[in-house]
């Protein structure tokens, strides 16, 4: 298992998570201000993408997470998501951060599904990071931290050999070879089959530096060629196209890790109630781990002080407020994921006055019952085709 799969992990969902708040913030924008009272605007969308930026591209955040570790489970990842989510004025349910962290998965596993060559799954990084940059483009605060980021980043993986990739590529695979969550897109434009399998392609360009398949070459004993044959490849193959850039700024060539949702297509961010994941019920040893990668973590955020006039707003992700309720209540009825380990924190102090510091930082306060024509009623009612 590669111990340098974290930081790649992190900034591809985080990215995605991004896309989708971005493209369904946009189409519920109605106003240029905030001068109309429950009207979403701009510059609350605005808001929103800083506040999540800024928070997953911070210096002492970043730095730990760039440290080389293993790999954890998704619970431990949805949850430092779902803390970076509500770094900003916006709030998600744990239904609504569930649907949304099956759209991310899905996304970025089907884009290393696609990705032409291991390295090129820092590429695939480089597209994320390059338009979370352009989200953000009018603060120049938080662009200086994805820059700042982006030159770690390219410091630790380039110098990394072509193995390394290539186990980092199957750590990747490894890690969300149990998903299989139908995606509304992808089964529209026929990659994904009904089970939630992916179907790829046998045609298109090679990987860079690869030569098309079909032909057959043969060598004698001092190198020179002696005889060619061909064979049927099984597929449409064409010659490769150029290598992308993996510097600062340039051009990546391929498209893998580009925004794949638009205001047009909201229909595009469903995901199939009807999932197909397989779950591990074994005893997961890494429990303890988790909970002190998680403490490291969230300890290296800072938590920003709101106004006090500001109470956040609420998205729901599902189509009506039934189905959110069904889904909670499913939720609360799952068995636990780590039912069989019984971890006693009190044990170790040292984490236990961690965890207690970084909740106190964290906490969710409920927005008060008397703003029934607040944002986030208006936003949670037309959320209503998702």
């Amino acid at each position: 298992m590669s111990m340098r799969t974290l930081p790649l992990v992190f900034i591809n969902l985080g990215g995605e998570m991004l896309y989708i708040l971005d493209q369904r913030l946009q189409a519920l924008n109605t106003s240029e201000d905030n001068s109309e009272k429950g009207v979403w605007s701009e510059n609350d969308r605005k808001r929103v993408m800083n506040g999540i930026v800024g928070a997953m591209f911070s210096k002492d955040f970043m730095d730990e997470l760039l440290k080389p570790q293993q790999l954890y489970s998704h619970r431990t990842l949805k949850t430092v998501l779902t803390r970076i989510a509500h770094a900003s004025i916006m709030r998600l349910n744990p239904a609504s951060m569930d649907r949304l962290y099956e759209l991310m998965v899905m996304a970025f596993k089907y884009q290393i599904f696609l990705c032409p060559r291991p390295k090129d799954l820092l590429l695939i990084t480089y597209n994320h990071i390059d338009t979370i940059r352009e989200l953000v483009k009018d603060t120049p605060v938080v662009v200086n931290q994805v820059d700042e980021t982006h030159r770690k980043i390219i410091e630790v993986y380039s110098s990394l050999p072509e193995g390394e990739f290539q186990l980092l590529r199957q750590t990747l695979l490894i890690f969300f070879q149990d998903m299989h969550i139908r995606v509304s897109l992808f089964l529209k434009i026929l990659v994904q089959n009904p089970n939630g399998r992916f179907a790829l392609s046998t045609s298109g360009p090679v990987p860079h530096g690869i030569d098309v398949p079909g032909l057959i070459r043969t060598f004698d004993g001092k190198g020179r060629e002696v005889r060619r044959s061909e064979f049927p490849s099984g597929g449409s193959y064409s010659s490769s196209v150029r290598e992308g850039c993996f510097e600062l700024h340039g051009d990546r060539v391929i498209r893998l890790g580009m925004d794949m949702y638009t205001v047009n297509h909201p229909e595009e961010t469903h995901t199939s109630k009807d999932t197909f994941v397989q779950t591990d019920n074994t005893p997961n040893l890494l429990a303890k781990e988790e909970l002190n990668l998680l403490a490291r973590l969230m300890g290296s955020m800072k938590a920003e002080k709101e106004p006090k006039a500001e109470t956040g707003f609420w998205i729901n992700l599902f189509p009506t407020d039934q189905e959110e309720e069904e889904a909670g209540a499913s939720g609360l009825a799952e068995e636990p994921l780590f039912e069989v380990i019984n971890i006693q924190a009190m044990q170790d102090e040292q984490v236990t006055t961690e965890l207690a510091r970084i909740a106190g930082q964290f906490a969710e306060e409920e927005p008060p019952g008397n703003l029934s024509s607040s944002k986030g009623d208006d936003l949670l009612a037309m959320m209503d085709d998702l």
